[in-house]
């Protein structure tokens, strides 16, 4: 078995999650934020929608640099309606499962960088780029967007097992 079809059961897991998630955020507080110094609840949602491009990017090109002004789109994901934040999502995770589905062991192995401004932030094999940076990325920002769910007393839906909310 390929390291692909070792790594897409859990890929699809995390992203079924993550839209499940994404589905349900309140449109009306896309401007809410617990803290000044945090993100707002679409913003949030925005960048969730961000990362499967990264997966992608990942496997296609042999470096992303998120400081380049080309890649600012990269970086961010403008909010606009929860609407089109779930369409951007799909449509970069249809991509990003695409290329990983596709990508070879040989491919997998290969290093990676991610830079700002021409600046090596790091460089690793491309599947743990996957794993780091684009899945455990992912799941970071869910987990903020679970608690900025629960925060606007949203009721959460089953990631790992059952919810507050479930029993």
């Amino acid at each position: 078995m390929s390291i692909a079809q070792r790594l897409l059961p859990e890929f699809d897991h995390e992203m079924a999650s993550t839209r499940k998630l994404l589905e349900i955020v309140p449109e009306a507080d896309a401007s809410w934020r617990p803290h000044p110094k945090s993100s707002t609840l679409g913003d949030l949602a925005a960048h969730l929608a961000t990362i499967p491009l990264w997966g992608r990017l990942t496997i296609e090109l042999p470096e992303l640099d998120l400081g380049a002004p080309s890649n600012a789109s990269t970086a961010r994901l403008r909010f606009t309606t929860m609407a089109e934040v779930v369409a951007k999502f799909d449509e970069n995770l249809r991509g990003a499962r695409a290329a990983l589905a596709s990508a070879s062991d040989e491919a997998l192995g290969t290093p990676w960088s991610l830079l700002n401004q021409g600046t090596a932030i790091f460089t690793l094999p491309r599947v743990a780029v996957l794993r780091s940076f684009v899945l455990s990325h992912m799941i970071h920002h869910r987990g903020q967007l679970t608690v900025y769910l629960r925060l606007r007393d949203v009721p959460l839906p089953s990631i790992y097992g059952p919810t507050a909310d479930q029993r």
